[in-house]
């Protein structure tokens, strides 16, 4: 198929011409970027030297499928009419994630541009909404926090075991800030330190709570707590809640009941590995996976889940083509397996 790109200039969508560049299905045609218009791809990033395409103000290719890495509103300015002419979009912004339209103003701050498309988007991880994925024109993929968080939480939501009450402690690299320029991502000011911000509430714990109250079929009651950690590229996630009595045998029989009930649900997922020992972000540097690491501290009688995940491939392009995939009927690994990069 052939696949154009809004906004190639940021991580996102450079990360999205990274990994298109190796996917048997798919040419990359047209490539959109404002502010290097004029310039060959590779000049702007040496990296993808491979991939010699000009950078455009607007796609005018003929394109199957139209990946958007804008900001919010942005997106959905540019995504609608593409949506509308029967070319497939996925959307990386938030545009589209939300199903409540006033909601989504709230905590953006704009109005929608395509409120009435808010229907049409099917909210795009994979792994919970595959079926709807795959008959989609129009999805929105997840942010990177809610992608660890909703992984983490979804199989103990499913199953009961927990009141869908949870806290949510996010650490991100500081290319989830992109790569505009500013204090907060100055080296400087990053490196050696760690902080915590948003503490009145992130734009992306509304996703964490519809999705969780989506899958507990009530309302999740979530408190996210992000950090920037001085690092590129990676999220951990660590999840906590309160079993619900007697949910779980007792000591370590409980233990291993829970990662049953993890296994169970990730079984048949090619990018979700449940595993034995708390993982590094380094585990999935560079990958679609998410690792998942479910325990019980037999202390307070509390489920604690850690998550890692690269946020600029299962938290961003990565989790972009897993959906294109999908949505073309292709092999969901398509273009996709790579392992991690270690050290």
């Amino acid at each position: 198929m052939k696949v154009g790109i809004l906004n190639v200039t940021g991580y996102a969508g450079s990360e999205l011409a990274r990994i298109l560049a190796n996917h048997p299905e798919a040419e990359l045609v047209s490539v959109t970027g404002r502010s290097e218009a004029g310039k060959r791809l590779f000049e702007v990033f040496p990296h993808l030297h491979a991939t010699d395409l000009p950078i455009v103000e607007d796609i005018e290719e003929s394109v199957d499928i139209v990946f958007s890495a804008l900001p919010h509103k942005a997106s959905a300015e540019a995504c609608g009419p593409f949506y509308k002419r029967g070319v497939k979009v996925v959307d990386i912004s938030a545009d589209f994630r939300l199903k409540s339209v006033p909601e989504y103003e709230e905590w953006y701050g704009v109005q929608h541009p395509f409120p009435e498309l808010m229907e049409d988007a099917v909210y795009g991880l994979t792994e919970l909404h595959r079926a709807e994925v795959a008959a989609s024109g129009l999805v929105a993929n997840p942010g990177c926090y809610p992608t660890g968080a909703i992984l983490a939480l979804a199989p103990a939501v499913k199953a009961g075991i927990i009141d869908p009450d949870v806290i949510v402690d996010g650490k991100s690299g500081v290319s989830g800030a992109g790569r505009g320029l500013g204090m907060t991502t100055h080296y400087s000011e990053v490196n050696e330190s760690v902080r915590a911000y948003s503490m009145d509430g992130h734009r992306h714990l509304p996703e964490i709570s519809q999705e969780l109250g989506l899958v507990a079929g009530q309302e999740a009651r979530v408190t996210f707590m992000p950090h920037l950690i001085p690092m590129t590229r990676g999220i951990l996630s660590s999840c906590y809640a309160s079993l619900k009595p007697g949910a779980l045998p007792s000591g370590q029989a409980g233990i291993a009941a829970l990662r049953e009930v993890y296994n169970d649900f990730y079984r048949d997922e090619g990018f979700v590995k449940v595993v034995a020992q708390p993982p590094h972000t380094k585990h999935t540097l560079g990958n679609n996976d998410c690792v998942i690491y479910p325990t019980i501290d037999l202390r307070t009688d509390r489920l604690t889940v850690v998550s890692a995940i690269d946020n600029l491939v299962k938290g961003a392009a990565g989790q972009a083509v897993q959906n294109m995939n999908v949505m073309f009927g292709l092999p969901e690994a398509t273009g996709l397996q790579a392992l991690a990069l270690y050290p």
